[in-house]
């Protein structure tokens, strides 16, 4: 489709019989030739002289540069975008790049692209916001150059838009102008509803996708059978639709695939996981294998396995009267998201032996009191390792005689039991009081219609207040619970049955029993006193990858909900981490509207082919056909005639050509000679650089923090690191390259790998790092994408034999004695090139190597852990945070550039003493 933005201008059209008319009248310039002088007069006969008249072709040839420069001045657009804009006030764009966008991006920002170059040609101003940004993060008013930039520079985050928040941004930066043109570039998903700001727009143009394409995980449960995974989609998609998800473990290995059909008509489907729970427990992530954006990833931690319970009671269940059994309300309020061990049988020991035997993780004592001390060793070591021990009072845990010493007890208790509802009692039965905001059961609300009649009470001391996680309104504990190394010891000072209180009887028990058992398998900071906010350790991208988090995101408080500064992922420590996902089991998707107290909004669809304006060329075929005129006037005024000069001409203008281009060469040859001594003046790494700005960054202030430590603990100062791409740089001038492997970036070149491969030939080293080694190893079976993007790499290329450096090996005393090479993390092996000769040999402390392995791998993140800032101060925390770990990092960068330097040096080195009785010999 083709549109003109000056229609008016082809009103000119009209003038092309006039200009036909004077070019068919006006003659060519008459064309001079000599003749000699007796045929001139042989034609002295005067003839009748008619006007010649233009040749008919070069007339067609001048109506056509006319009609071209006609519809090029009238500015045609092929695939023209629908204006929305009314009047010639400011623009504003409102854009949705939510984690929804990723799907039609390009449509999204060519929409955009279009309104901010009309908005150019009216020469106004440009207001750019994003639902989705930081919010210190500027929208203007801009110049629509600048606009065009930071749009460029956009891209989809992994979260939902908050347009409020940007529409708060746009009327701020609008102050008192009014009359402004907004465009509105939605997801097509509804939100929080969005306010009228009232007269302040003269327009509002909302675009919307054609298509709404949805779709999501929101929420799984894991059940007795299986884990069941919830995905949504917009209810726009009526079809009947089938997908297939698939289950990972911590290191991307499948566990399992299930199948996920959406019924027509419904939004809501369920796949089910049919596997046993002790694999279910090991589920990393969830993904929809066809969908790749950050709603289609569900994020499993430690506290959403389904845990293992054993009960025990001091009596057996009564069948007759199951309202009355001690384990019955703690039984139906377990079974749900627990599976429940509760062995039979008279001897209690026995019970405890049978329980402990099935590898429980949370273990109930239903009014148990005296245990033997065989039983007591047993559990204690049990709740060490990581179990949790949760027990209940009753008449028989009030009888017995407390001990001062007991670990399986929070607090030291009284002997009997308060009584607040008896004959003789001056109390009356006792409210719950809201829970503390530093124990398990903060953000639940305190339950009003619960009360307690019974309960025992524990001894004053200095510590109880800290170990209170419930109280009752007096100030009495309700529930106590303290940390015994890496398990948990909770106690509810109330029987398990109705008869002491209506706890066991309220949904409050349910929740509270599900934040216990949670605290099995989490970290210790979610039960101590000084709750504090979790740092990011990997997030999902708008993709639906995980990956580093980005430079914007920062540590997520227990109550904080996702935004850009918290995007989807994995926050604590590697050892202990919470996962928090985009969306839960409530979500629905449903279209997004503006309310009725939105005036003058005009419905528009995304652009799906970009405009483009024809103008450019029409002027271009204008100049060609302006230059044929011309050729077509020389040639019949007799120009060409005097072709022999310019014959002349051109080979003069050849010959000064070929006397500047040994010149030119020249200078160029004596620049190459320049930056080669520049080069080779100073021992310098390099580095490939891979595309990706933060990667790069990283990369080179870990080589400028490795270059200070060299340079303080050695007689070597390195230069400046050197960023070169291997298809285009020389490599012969470093002796060590650094190549750090981003899977997202592109494959490099054949030329590129080539060039690596001779150098590794000639006698360079590449130390290839993965960063992976949180992820993966470099087993195949648990291959991260970064490892097998290097397979790939070294699929074209002659890599020798691998193996992780021996314990006799040059590298591990070439400068410092070390036993491994950890970086940020550590735990992975450094690989380099295998010996022919197996096995160390028992007389030489050093293995005998000669020359130097032209390849290094690992996984542990060099540069990062080398990285500092100006301040001199590391940029990134080592996983674990151990300052140690930091420090021989560092010294794995001084033996690996001397062992470059050096080669086998320090072999013959240490075998000077042997030379010597030799050479005695």
């Amino acid at each position: 489709m083709i549109a003109f933005a000056s229609p008016w201008v082809l009103a000119a059209f009209i003038v092309l019989p006039a200009i036909w008319w004077l070019l068919r009248l006006t003659p060519p310039r008459p064309q001079t030739e000599t003749f000699p002088p007796l045929k001139i007069l042989a034609k002295l006969i005067r003839k009748d002289e008619t006007p010649d008249k233009s040749p008919w072709w070069l007339t067609a040839l001048r109506l056509l540069l006319a009609s071209l420069l006609i519809l090029a001045l009238a500015r045609p657009v092929l695939n023209p975008t629908a204006e929305m804009s009314v009047g010639e006030g400011t623009q504003v764009l409102l854009i949705d790049n939510s984690w929804v966008s990723v799907s039609d991006w390009e449509s999204r920002i060519a929409t955009a692209r279009s309104l901010i170059e009309a908005a150019a040609e009216r020469d106004t101003p440009v207001i750019l916001a994003f639902s989705a940004m930081a919010a210190n993060a500027d929208v203007g008013p801009f110049d629509a150059p600048t606009a065009l930039e930071k749009l460029e520079a956009a891209a989809p985050e992994p979260v939902q838009g908050d347009r409020i928040a940007a529409l708060s941004r746009i009327i701020k930066a609008l102050g008192e102008t009014t009359g402004a043109n907004l465009a509105l570039l939605s997801d097509g998903l509804a939100g929080a509803p969005l306010p009228s700001p009232a007269d302040l727009f003269s327009g509002v143009a909302l675009y919307s996708p054609s298509n709404r394409t949805a779709l999501a995980l929101a929420g799984s449960v894991n059940g007795a059978d299986s884990l069941d995974v919830t995905a949504v989609r917009d209810p726009s998609r009526v079809n009947t639709e089938s997908f297939s998800v698939s289950a990972f473990d911590n290191r991307s290995r499948p566990i399992g695939t299930a199948a996920l059909e959406f019924v027509a008509g419904e939004d809501t489907a369920v796949a089910k996981f049919a596997l046993p729970f002790e694999v279910r427990n090991d589920i990393a992530t969830v993904s929809i294998d066809t969908i790749a954006n950050a709603g289609a990833i569900q994020l499993y931690d430690a506290g959403s396995g389904r845990r293992r319970v054993g009960l025990i009671s001091a009596t057996n269940s009564d069948g007759a009267q199951p309202l009355l059994a001690p384990l019955y309300y703690i039984r139906e309020a377990l079974a749900p998201f627990a599976d429940l061990v509760e062995p039979q049988g008279e001897n209690l020991d026995a019970i405890i032996t049978a329980v402990l035997e099935d590898r429980p993780s949370v273990l109930v004592l239903a009014d148990v009191g005296v245990i033997s001390v065989e039983s007591r060793t047993k559990l204690e070591e049990w709740v060490k390792k990581g179990g949790a021990l949760l027990r209940f009072a009753g008449p028989r845990l009030a009888a017995t005689e407390p001990l001062t010493d007991d670990l399986l007890l929070p607090v030291v208790l009284r002997t009997g039991e308060r009584a607040l509802d008896g004959v003789l009692s001056w109390s009356e039965p006792q409210p719950v009081a809201a829970f503390p905001s530093t124990g398990p059961f903060a953000g639940l609300p305190a339950p009003r219609d619960v009360s307690v009649r019974r309960q025992v009470l524990a001894e004053p001391s200095l510590n109880r207040p800290e170990r209170n996680w419930a109280a009752l309104a007096d100030g009495t504990p309700l529930v106590t619970g303290v940390r015994l190394e890496r398990g948990v010891v909770a106690l509810f000072h109330v029987s398990p049955d109705a008869t002491w209180s209506n706890l066991p009887i309220s949904g409050s028990f349910v929740e509270m029993l599900r934040r216990i058992v949670q605290l099995a398998a989490t970290s210790p900071s979610n039960i101590k006193s000084n709750v504090s906010a979790l740092p990011p350790l990997r997030t999902i991208t708008a993709e639906g990858r995980l990956a580093e988090p980005p430079a914007t995101a920062v540590p997520a408080e227990p109550d904080s909900r996702i935004s850009f500064e918290n995007p989807p992922g994995l926050y604590g420590v590697p050892e202990a981490f919470s996962a928090r996902n985009l969306f839960t089991a409530e979500t629905r998707f449903a279209p997004f509207t503006l309310g009725a107290d939105w005036q003058n909004v005009t419905q528009a669809a995304y652009v799906t082919i970009e405009e483009r304006d024809l103008r450019g060329p029409l002027f271009g075929l204008a100049l060609a056909l302006i230059a044929l005129d011309a050729i077509a006037v020389l040639w019949m005024a007799g120009a060409f005639s005097q072709m022999r000069r310019s014959i002349l001409t051109a080979s003069v203008l050849m010959l000064s050509i070929a006397t500047i281009m040994p010149l030119h060469d020249a200078e160029a040859q004596q620049v190459s000679e320049a930056e080669a001594i520049d080069a080779i003046s100073q021992t310098r790494m390099a580095y490939v650089e891979t595309g990706n700005a933060s990667i790069d960054d990283v990369t080179k202030a870990g080589i400028e923090g490795l270059n200070m430590f060299i340079a303080s603990r050695t007689a070597l100062e390195p230069g400046a690191p050197k960023a070169i791409d291997p298809a285009v740089d020389e490599l012969a001038f470093y002796p060590v390259i650094y190549w750090p492997i981003d899977p997202d970036t592109a494959m490099p070149s054949e030329a590129a790998l080539s060039k690596i491969d001779s150098y590794m030939k000639d006698g360079g080293t590449v130390l290839f790092d993965t960063r992976d080694e949180l992820l993966s190893g470099f087993d195949p079976a648990s291959a991260s994408p970064a490892t097998l993007r290097l397979r790939e790499m070294l699929a074209g290329m002659n890599v020798p034999a691998l193996e992780p450096v021996p314990v006799d090996h040059v590298l591990t005393k070439a400068f410092f004695i070390l036993q491994d090479f950890p970086g940020r993390y550590r735990g992975g092996p450094l690989w380099v090139e295998a010996n022919a000769k197996t096995g160390a040999d028992p007389d030489r402390p050093v293995r005998a190597l000669d020359g130097v392995t032209p390849i290094m791998i690992t996984g542990n993140d060099l540069a990062a852990a080398w990285a500092t800032d100006e301040f001199g101060e590391p940029l990134y925390a080592t996983v674990p945070n151990d300052p140690d770990q930091r420090l021989y990092a560092y010294r794995a960068g001084v033996n690996i550039m001397m062992y470059a330097l050096t080669g086998n040096y320090k072999s013959d080195q240490v075998h000077v003493p042997a030379l010597l009785e030799r050479l005695g010999q």
